[in-house]
């Protein structure tokens, strides 16, 4: 295997994020909407991390409002898992987030996903409150966390 890179999405890749969808999400994003985000949704960024041979081993989008960034979906393919990709994709989502002059990036996590609310505490997120109820197929509760942006003193820049 080649090199993994990050990269812009692009519409080809629509169907390899569904099926990481499927892999990773009790209720995955449709390809409808992951294509609607990439085509018509002008808030809508999204990075994956590409094997170097056209293969998507991890991605994550975001939606760029007013001064927040707001992360809609992170995942890394369930067999690549453990090699430090949901945390480079992660950093690189952070860092395009401060290039566009956001002040804060929000996103919500399951209560029982303790392995995502650990990559989320390594890159400088912190915990806010929760969301009750806020998945549908079970009614679990989101753990809502937050970063702030301070070129000044951001540990993670």
């Amino acid at each position: 295997m080649a090199e993994p890179f990050i990269r812009t999405i692009r519409e080809t890749d629509v169907r390899q994020i569904h099926e990481i969808e499927t892999l990773c999400f009790a209720q995955p994003w449709s390809e409808e909407s992951i294509l609607h985000d990439v085509k018509e949704n002008v808030v809508a960024c999204w990075l994956v991390l590409d094997d170097g041979e056209g293969r998507v081993l991890a991605y994550a989008g975001m939606w760029l409002v007013l001064d927040e960034a707001h992360v809609c979906n992170v995942a890394v393919h369930p067999d690549y898992r453990r090699r430090g990709y949901g945390r480079r994709i992660m950093e690189a989502l952070m860092k395009l987030a401060r290039d566009n002059c956001m002040a804060l990036m929000t996103l919500e996590v399951r209560r029982s996903n303790t392995a995502a609310q650990a990559l989320y505490h390594a890159c400088g997120f912190l915990d806010v409150g929760y969301r009750k109820r806020y998945y549908e197929d079970n009614r679990e509760d989101a753990l809502i966390m937050y970063k702030e942006f301070d070129a000044a003193h951001d540990e993670h820049a």
